[in-house]
């Protein structure tokens, strides 16, 4: 309905079931240039992360926003039983590659990835015994998933669906870009991606779209300078794409999070530090870590 008079996606995006925003193709590209190397990630991410897993005794970790792989190739490469899941095959046939090329690689040999939806999850994914000892949904994946119904219930039946994957005692570890500061301000926060270690020159716009005085999505235009391969004498190409997310603030988050978990400690953090409310910077990212506790 929305999307007959705002355009949400690029075109050529499916527009039924859970929308597959790269089902294009060229978005999925795109982002795998934008990621960069995906042996290489920020040593503050990698060391925000990794640790914290290993605090709370991990070992099987389900990625369910696996995209081109670029989280999960990190931890198979520090030894975490991966599982990796995603609803865009376009994204995952990067993964399957890289999987592919390393194949020789016990630890790669032994990671498993499938197609798979949030909506269907328990369906999808084989739980191994009780649960995995951690869930995984980064890179403002969830917000991926629109509202298009207007009473959050997909994104209920999602994060129940996800919370029903963790084991007593095991973690979720879920983001989303600060959208109260996009709302408020119209732009987002500024500071590089926290995640990845890209050269690209690139330019991203920011719109909101508001139905009956209350926000329903964000649009994020990005425009990418694509290199010319080396020995290539014309000017870089550029590339613009489209995605779109679901608003999603830091307290009702919270509150979607307790529903879908019941008992649990939840946490958040900043751009990987503790949050404070009263905090100077306003962080780009909003990290949950979440424990099971029944």
């Amino acid at each position: 309905m929305v999307d007959s008079v705002y355009r949400t996606r690029s075109l050529g995006v499916a527009a039924v079931g859970l929308p597959d925003q790269y089902a294009d193709g060229k978005a999925a590209k795109v982002w795998q240039l934008y990621i960069g190397n995906t042996r290489k990630r920020t040593e503050e991410y990698r060391n925000w992360l990794v640790p914290l897993l290993r605090q709370h005794g991990c070992v099987r970790v389900l990625d369910v926003a696996c995209g081109t792989g670029v989280d999960s190739i990190m931890l198979v490469q520090e030894d975490f039983k991966m599982v990796s899941v995603d609803a865009s095959d376009k994204m995952l046939k990067y993964a399957l590659k890289e999987r592919w090329e390393r194949r020789k690689e016990a630890a790669f040999d032994q990671w498993v990835i499938e197609e798979a939806n949030w909506l269907t999850l328990t369906d999808d994914v084989q739980k191994p015994g009780d649960g995995f000892d951690a869930v995984i949904c980064l890179g403002n994946s969830f917000a991926h998933l629109p509202d298009f119904k207007g009473d959050q219930s997909d994104q209920k039946l999602a994060l129940h669906n996800i919370a029903s994957m963790v084991k007593p005692g095991g973690i979720l570890i879920i983001d989303h870009r600060n959208y109260d500061y996009i709302l408020e301000t119209g732009l987002a926060p500024q500071g590089k991606n926290i995640y990845y270690q890209s050269d690209l020159k690139q330019e991203i716009s920011t719109s909101v779209l508001w139905v009956n005085n209350k926000p329903h999505m964000v649009t994020l235009d990005y425009s990418l300078e694509i290199p010319q391969p080396e020995g290539v004498q014309s000017p870089p190409e550029t590339s613009k794409f489209r995605l779109s997310y679901y608003p999603h603030r830091l307290e009702s988050f919270k509150e979607l999070l307790r529903e879908a978990f019941g008992k649990c400690e939840q946490s958040v953090f900043g751009d990987f530090k503790p949050y404070k409310p009263d905090q100077g910077k306003a962080p780009c990212y909003f990290i949950h870590v979440v424990k099971k506790t029944a």
